[in-house]
């Protein structure tokens, strides 16, 4: 009986092992590209052009391309389309995460009402935002304002 129970020890024990050898798989992780989104918002139009890290185009919209009436070129529901075009182009090449920077026009103090609209619905699409950064050009100083002494009056 002691020599029954000394033989089915060491089997288990190389079940045990083989298992245990099969299990531990090493997986591939894919690399994620990575774009920068350069947003240019006026109370106008609005303006999306994709680069690659190292500052390539990947792609451009603007809001002339989606819609004819001049009017609703800066309208939110119209970067909402520009981001969809955005992220069917951006798609194809592979990239998953973005850097987003915001540029309103000079001395206003905040973007247009389309910069929202496209971060959220490039967020919906699948994107991951790595970063959001506002690159608005502050004036320091530089001409004369036009108006004289009192300003400009009614």
């Amino acid at each position: 009986m002691s020599e029954e129970k000394e033989t089915k020890k060491p089997e288990e024990k190389t079940k045990v092992k083989e298992e245990v050898k099969e299990t531990p798989k090493i997986e591939k992780k894919k690399k994620e590209v990575e774009a920068i989104v350069n947003i240019y918002t006026s109370y106008n139009n609005t303006l999306v052009h994709v680069t690659d890290i190292s500052g390539k185009t990947i792609a451009k919209v603007t809001g002339g391309m989606v819609t004819k009436h001049g009017r609703l070129k800066a309208n939110p529901t119209i970067a909402m389309f520009i981001a969809k075009r955005i992220a069917e182009n951006v798609k194809d090449l592979g990239v998953k995460s973005l850097y987003v920077r915001i540029r309103a026009k000079t001395g206003n103090p905040s973007p247009g009402p389309g910069a929202n609209a496209i971060i959220k619905s490039l967020t919906r699409s699948g994107f991951r935002i790595l970063n959001i950064l506002d690159t608005t050009r502050v004036p320091r100083g530089g001409p004369k304002k036009k108006g004289g002494r009192r300003g400009r009056r009614p």
